[in-house]
């Protein structure tokens, strides 16, 4: 069943076209703290992620993003980014999970927040 669901869908890791084509001309370049693998062909002109789970964008973090689209030419095993005290450790998208952001107000809050500021319209 692996086998088919790799062979199938594109969403559940690395097809196997995927892998063949990273067997035969990847040189694999480094991996994140998410287990992410990146890759990179002998000539440099491209590069490529192979997720480690559900195929997600917002999970590379983003030196590595800067790296596969270009914006650099040094991987961040080589040059990894200076990194500001200020700064907040990366975090994927959470939209459509429960720990997505919802504001005060919201009714997807446990206990949504007493509105004293409004009064509804009441038809006459």
């Amino acid at each position: 069943m692996k086998f088919l669901l790799r062979l199938l869908t594109w969403w559940n890791g690395q097809t196997l076209g995927t892998q063949i084509f990273t067997a035969r001309r990847g040189v694999k370049v480094g991996e994140d703290d998410q287990g992410n693998i990146f890759y990179r062909t002998a000539d440099g002109k491209r590069r490529w992620v192979i997720y480690n789970g559900e195929s997600e964008a917002s999970r590379i973090s983003p030196a590595w993003h800067g790296w596969l689209h270009f914006t650099w030419d040094e991987s961040p095993v080589d040059a990894p980014l200076p990194r500001k005290a200020w700064e907040k450790p990366h975090v994927e998208n959470l939209t459509g999970t429960a720990a997505a952001y919802a504001p005060i107000g919201s009714i997807r809050r446990a206990a949504p927040a007493e509105r004293r500021d409004y009064e509804a319209w009441q038809p006459e």
